[in-house]
């Protein structure tokens, strides 16, 4: 028993392929197939929203045309411009920050002189107190001229 079959390919607008064969005992069926939409394959998939814009002509000298062109260019001057502004605000900032950075530097520097001669005064002061006072047990005790004839 011979079994003779025709295959007819077509592909729809989805890049979808659906081979029709015929076979000797049955009528056309219809198996869909799954082909990339570009030959090289492997490529991104085109969300179907996008395919249609894709595919299209657009017309350079629209008005549709140009209204998108005049709203792009004002989008990306406003965005180089937010840029711009705040690369000059971070380098503000990063000065404002370097001079509070040496104020404070200095004032390090101010107030450990200022601990250092406290300190030396305090030890001073130490010193003197010390060199001063008797130790509790060497105390000197005076005779009293009048118990001593008794």
């Amino acid at each position: 028993m011979s079994k003779t079959s025709q295959q007819n390919t077509t592909t729809d607008a989805n890049g979808v392929s659906v081979i029709h064969t015929q076979a000797h005992t049955s009528g056309l069926q219809q198996v869909p197939q799954l082909v990339p939409v570009s030959p090289g394959g492997g490529g991104k998939a085109v969300p179907p929203s996008k395919q249609g814009k894709k595919n299209s002509f657009v017309d350079r000298n629209s008005d549709e045309y140009r209204q998108r062109r005049e709203r792009n260019n004002m989008a990306v001057k406003k965005s180089r411009l937010k840029s711009k502004q705040k690369a000059q605000d971070t380098l503000q900032r990063v000065n404002q920050l370097r001079d509070e950075n040496e104020r404070l530097e200095a004032k390090i520097k101010l107030l450990t002189k200022e601990l250092s001669v406290l300190k030396d005064l305090f030890l001073e002061h130490a010193h003197n107190l010390a060199d001063n006072v008797q130790p509790v047990g060497t105390e000197t005790t005076t005779t009293n001229p009048e118990n001593s004839g008794q």
